[in-house]
């Protein structure tokens, strides 16, 4: 089975169409060639259902579209989507890379001040969302210079376009745009070390790049029936609960929910069937402390998992209690699927897995040499002579922080692995201080700017912390101003005040009160330090 590998591997070559649009060449051409074929099942706490085709999703992206345009959104023009796993997220994202305009996705968590930041960062002209952000958009929109179109999903509101009104009653006959390959299709907020989230800009090739997370990775064809358990605010979304199941013709199944529980997510899998399923290791690890001999998983005959090293254990449990192994895969918001264990190669165990064809990815020293096996370095994509189809255009507004990726031939994705003798590869740490929990990347700064609006937080610094369930969890130490006195009291309200003043899967689970923080000679403070004590303990 490893030779099938090997052969992609050698075989592969990257399709680069000057021109291409995901919406007409793949939305609407399924539409086209398989009438009636289902794109999605779509089902609600309350037991709603809904079977819906490609054709459904062709025509309402086209009412969609013009719908914008009505709403005065032009070709390059941004559009903040802020909607949970409604089909209305489906809808608005096919229209606007049909129209040509830039959707920016983001999480429903956000808080007032996160979506004034994107919409002012991005420029945007328009918002698309529900009662739940609805009054956090009002709050900022008279700050947001740019935004002069509002449209909620689900109801009416003054002020705002009433999404499913104005939809049905636009016309269904749009011509998509021939965007160029090159062209702004996407863009996602991604948290870093220093400052505010990035704006992480994606081109429409992008689309084309999950050709490989769907094929070799998912393996997905079209009668698969694929669930990924991710938020629509993050890119993992667009890897699998778009692009790279369509791109196959795989089905989505898509269950619409308030909040996560996994007694209720592992019914799924004897209620409905689902042949492949996606999670980030929260949920395999949330799903191994249930009675998993008292479900179904006859129809299930693919896992995979992403957005950490998932445990070896956790992997054995699932495999003893489903047959099947979850196998871990590798890529960012800057990229499609880098690596992952592939499934008709052996999967190791808390292992990333062997590069996906059409990747060349190498674990390099600080001089942008290849080390050998067993060698400790910097994760990296050789992007010269031309880089793989699915890397990001820019940091936009940020030429140094995209330039600081780049070292010779290679893209770093600033995480630290080895490679062994076979071609597997090893994570062993990022190269920042960015917080992977739960699947949710979490920059230090921005909780730190959160804990300094509280009057009793003179100093902070906020590092990541281990847990059994999440991976990792936000810990923030903390130096009080006078007049303040540690304990449980005071820490309960600094963090109800930090989901209050930011998204609350930011807030720190862990605080420590502390009479001074360690410091480089220069003042600046050592997360490493604090971070390197918290994983020894």
């Amino acid at each position: 089975m490893t030779a099938q590998y090997e052969s992609a591997r050698r075989e592969f070559a990257w399709d680069r169409p000057d021109h291409y649009n995901f919406a007409r060449d793949t939305v609407d051409r399924l539409a086209r060639e398989r009438p009636g074929q289902r794109a999605m099942l779509w089902v609600d706490d309350s037991g709603t259902e809904r079977e819906l085709d490609f054709n459904h999703f062709s025509e309402r992206s086209s009412r969609v579209a013009n719908m914008l345009a009505a709403a005065g959104v032009r070709r390059g023009d941004r559009v903040v989507v802020l909607l949970t796993r409604q089909v209305a997220w489906w809808e608005v994202v096919t229209a606007c890379l049909k129209m040509g305009a830039v959707a920016a996705p983001g999480t429903t968590q956000l808080s007032a001040k996160d979506i004034a930041y994107r919409v002012g960062a991005a420029e945007a002209v328009c918002v698309v969302t529900d009662a739940s952000c609805a009054d956090k958009v009002d709050a900022v929109a008279a700050d947001c210079d740019t935004l002069h179109s509002r449209i909620l999903v689900g109801g009416a509101r003054e002020g705002w376009i009433d999404y499913d009104g104005a939809s049905v009653s636009a016309s269904a006959a749009f011509t998509p745009v021939d965007t160029a390959a090159e062209e702004d299709a996407l863009c996602y907020f991604t948290s870093g070390t220093t400052g505010y989230p990035k704006m992480c800009i994606h081109n429409h090739l992008y689309a084309l790049g999950h050709e490989t997370t769907g094929r070799y990775w998912l393996d997905l064809s079209d009668d698969d029936l694929h669930w990924n358990i991710s938020d629509t605010g993050w890119a993992k979304a667009a890897w699998s609960s778009y692009f790279a199941p369509w791109l196959r013709g795989a089905a989505l199944f898509v269950h619409h929910t308030s909040g996560f529980d996994p007694a209720a997510s592992l019914a799924m899998f004897g209620r409905y069937p689902i042949t492949s399923f996606c999670g980030a290791p929260t949920v395999y690890r949330m799903f191994v402390q249930q009675p998993l001999a008292d479900y179904a998983f006859d129809k299930l005959r693919s896992c995979v998992g992403a957005g950490e090293p998932l445990n070896p254990e956790v992997i054995e449990r699932w495999r003893r209690a489903t047959g099947l192994t979850i196998r871990d895969g590798y890529g960012q918001t800057e990229t499609t699927l880098l690596c992952g264990n592939m499934l008709d190669v052996a999967a190791r165990p808390g292992s990333m897995g062997k590069p996906s064809p059409g990747i060349e990815l190498a674990v390099i020293d600080d001089a942008g040499n290849p080390l050998p096996p067993g060698a400790e370095g910097d994760v990296a994509v050789r992007v010269k002579p031309a880089p793989p189809l699915g890397l990001f255009k820019e940091y936009r507004g940020q030429p140094e922080k995209t330039a600081a990726c780049f070292r010779g031939d290679w893209y770093i994705t600033g995480d630290r692995a080895r490679c062994d003798e076979d071609g597997y590869f090893w994570f062993v740490s990022r190269a920042d201080d960015v917080i992977l929990s739960a699947g949710y990347r979490i920059g230090p700064f921005e909780v730190e700017s959160a804990l300094l609006e509280h009057p009793a937080v003179i100093e902070s610094a906020v590092v990541a912390s281990p847990d059994p369930d999440r991976g990792e969890v936000v810990k923030a130490f903390i130096v009080l101003a006078g007049g303040y006195e540690a304990g449980p009291e005071l820490e309960r309200e600094i963090k109800d005040h930090v989901k209050r003043v930011t998204a609350p899967y930011k807030y720190p689970r862990k605080i420590a009160f502390v009479e001074e923080l360690p410091k480089t000679v220069s003042g600046k403070i050592r997360r490493v330090e604090l971070r390197d004590a918290e994983w020894r303990e």
